[in-house]
């Protein structure tokens, strides 16, 4: 017996290897590592490293856009105090459609002639159709309390803000402009009926065409124009961000102090406390990759 004993331990251990469903190894236990068992461990391997200044940079899109939605609460406000009337919003609105495709002309690298007439006559069939609609606008939310208009106004503006897409992706991507995501498409409703409820408060239809045409500026061509700036100077995209947000905050000041010191609050923890949060966090990023990851399939599909 002794002598059985003495062979059996006489013979040598097979090598453990890593069987993935080949069941226990003889010899073994079902949950044994040597040790190379962690020779192919990663710490952090795809953790991106941020610079402050960068981050800060970046955050100015979020700022632009702030600043924009400030102002036409802003024009909002002085029409529904008739300080804005008729007259000054179509001139308004025909700046800024003159100062849209200026923009477009000088930052696009390749504006055909074809194309630009093409903006054109798209331009020209959605201001026909919003003259159109500008009657139903008026008397859209006759039956409705004021109060409730402006709950309304405000959670939807909040929600197209919380639901914007600041990165440009929908923009950037031809793909997306022909799928575009679901917040996108939430963020653009919700700006427009904003903008339906509060032209129904307005006393004429040629107000309600020249409010509507002025918000339906901003919340769809204006994402575009900021976008076309931004690609073709990042420097210029900075300036202009910067005279933005001074011009935003000239105005609200003049509209109320404690507006201003929230705006301005607002601004600097988009633009500077956010980001140093961001740099902070990074330093507790704890991120381990091996062999034991699950694997990543890759599909080239091509026509």
């Amino acid at each position: 017996m002794a002598m059985d004993i003495n062979n059996e331990s006489s013979f040598p251990q097979s090598k453990w290897r890593k069987v993935a469903y080949g069941g226990m190894q003889p010899g073994f236990d079902d949950n044994h590592t040597d040790d190379s068992f962690l020779e192919d461990m990663v710490m952090n391997a795809n953790v991106v490293k941020r610079d402050l200044l960068k981050v800060m940079q970046d955050s100015v899109s979020i700022s632009q856009y702030l600043c924009i939605v400030v102002l036409v609460g802003l024009v909002w406000s002085y029409t529904l105090q008739s300080i804005l009337n008729e007259n000054s919003l179509l001139l308004l609105d025909a700046s800024l459609l003159g100062s849209g495709f200026l923009v477009l002309i000088l930052t696009k690298e390749m504006l055909s002639l074809t194309l630009l007439i093409r903006y054109v006559l798209n331009i020209s069939f959605f201001i026909t159709g919003l003259y159109v609609l500008a009657p139903i606008y008026h008397t859209l939310t006759r039956s409705i309390s004021s109060d409730s208009i402006w709950a309304v106004t405000v959670s939807l503006i909040l929600l197209h803000l919380f639901l914007h897409d600041y990165s440009g992706s929908t923009i950037r991507a031809p793909d997306a402009l022909k799928d575009p995501i679901l917040t996108s498409c939430v963020s653009l409703n919700a700006s427009v009926v904003a903008s339906v409820f509060i032209a129904s408060r307005l006393p004429s239809r040629l107000h309600v065409f020249a409010v509507m045409l002025f918000s339906l500026q901003v919340f769809l061509f204006a994402p575009f124009i900021t976008f076309c700036i931004k690609k073709y100077s990042f420097k210029l995209h900075l300036l202009f961000s910067t005279v933005l947000m001074v011009v935003t905050l000239a105005f609200v000041y003049m509209l109320h102090s404690l507006l201003f010191v929230l705006l301005l609050g607002l601004l600097v923890f988009v633009n500077v406390v956010c980001p140093y949060w961001l740099i902070k966090i990074q330093e507790y990023k704890f991120e381990i990759n091996g062999p034991w990851d699950e694997a990543k399939l890759c599909f080239d599909i091509t026509d």
